[in-house]
């Protein structure tokens, strides 16, 4: 069994994951903005699961925050601050925390618990597909999840021999932001019929932390919807 660690596992596609990695037995730490809430939700997955206060928005904060994790053999950041801010309204101090969470955070993060690693231990970054499919108000979230592309190929070099890849969803249709959206015409365009689930991107997850060919890439997890 594994120790693994998911930054952004209170909620949505880290919670899936810790659960996923829970149930299978591993030691798993889930870290989010508010400590109370994290505790809280480690204790409804399981007992072997721990939670802490990490907030990537406060890069600063995250090694005195992360002081007590130990040792891991894989880890996952899923989170982030995903908020439109269209250029007409642009929110400068969302932009900031925007980008602070995912760039500057995420690189801090690695850095900081890189000393914890087991000797095989892998990291996977998540980014998002409007990196390919930008949108109205998506300017700061088209441009961090494109970052995580970069962010990946030097890490990669950085952490060498640890790997870290890029993990890149589609719209995930039984995920908590989105099972209750009409999400009909995006299902009708994908080459699959439906939308990927919370299963699949848990799976490809695994994949990425598991195969140790796998390095410095990018997976888009969409069902196809690229060629379409």
């Amino acid at each position: 069994m594994s120790t693994v660690m998911i930054i952004g596992g209170t909620d949505g596609l880290g919670r899936f994951i810790a659960q996923r990695n829970a149930d299978r037995g591993d030691t798993v730490v889930i870290a989010g903005r508010d400590a109370a809430r994290a505790e809280a939700v480690a204790k409804e997955i399981g007992p072997t699961t721990t939670g802490i206060g990490l907030d990537l928005a406060r890069p600063e904060t995250i090694a005195a925050s992360a002081a007590a994790v130990p040792s891991i053999d894989h880890l996952v950041i899923t989170a982030s601050h995903q908020r439109p801010n269209t250029l007409q309204n642009f929110d400068i101090a969302e932009a900031v925390t925007a980008v602070t969470t995912k760039l500057v955070g995420y690189a801090e993060a690695v850095r900081v618990l890189r000393e914890r690693f087991t000797p095989a231990a892998s990291v996977v970054l998540f980014g998002g597909l409007a990196k390919e499919r930008p949108y109205p108000g998506s300017t700061i979230i088209t441009t961090f999840n494109s970052a995580i592309t970069g962010l990946v190929k030097t890490l990669a070099v950085e952490i060498a021999p640890h790997r870290v890849n890029a993990l890149h969803p589609g719209l995930v249709g039984d995920s908590p932001r989105w099972r209750d959206a009409d999400l009909t015409q995006q299902a009708e365009r994908t080459p699959i019929g439906r939308l990927v689930t919370m299963g699949e991107i848990s799976d490809a997850t695994d994949f990425l932390l598991r195969n140790g060919g796998i390095n410095g890439h990018d997976l888009f997890v969409d069902g196809g919807f690229l060629t379409r």
